[in-house]
């Protein structure tokens, strides 16, 4: 299951069927992540770090991904009618949150 969904949103991505929601693009702006770094790193060796089959919002994903500079990068992933990747939020996981960014610190 983990393979067909990064196969997924990597298809999404290099047909550019995805889009962000406004709290994506604050987060993009926040953490000064271009367009291209998205798409760089989504089309990354992609982990899931945490999947929400059941999100009242429809199913999503936490995904890493990194940059061609080795930049890391967190998205939340809808997958909600499997037509268009909606990148619910994106953002450099913060060290005083997360450990070797794919574990939450407690």
């Amino acid at each position: 299951m983990n393979n067909e969904i990064i196969s997924w949103i990597q298809e999404r991505v290099r047909h550019r069927q995805y889009r962000l929601t406004l709290h994506a693009e604050l987060e993009r702006d926040h953490d000064q992540i271009t367009l291209a770094e998205i798409e760089d790193a989504l089309l990354s060796k992609l982990e899931i770090i945490e999947d929400y089959p059941f999100d009242q919002r429809g199913p999503s994903t936490l995904v890493l991904g990194f940059t061609m500079k080795a930049k890391p990068i967190h998205f939340v992933c809808g997958r909600g009618d499997y037509s268009m990747l909606v990148i619910i939020t994106v953002y450099v996981p913060d060290e005083n949150l997360w450990i070797n960014n794919r574990k939450r610190k407690e």
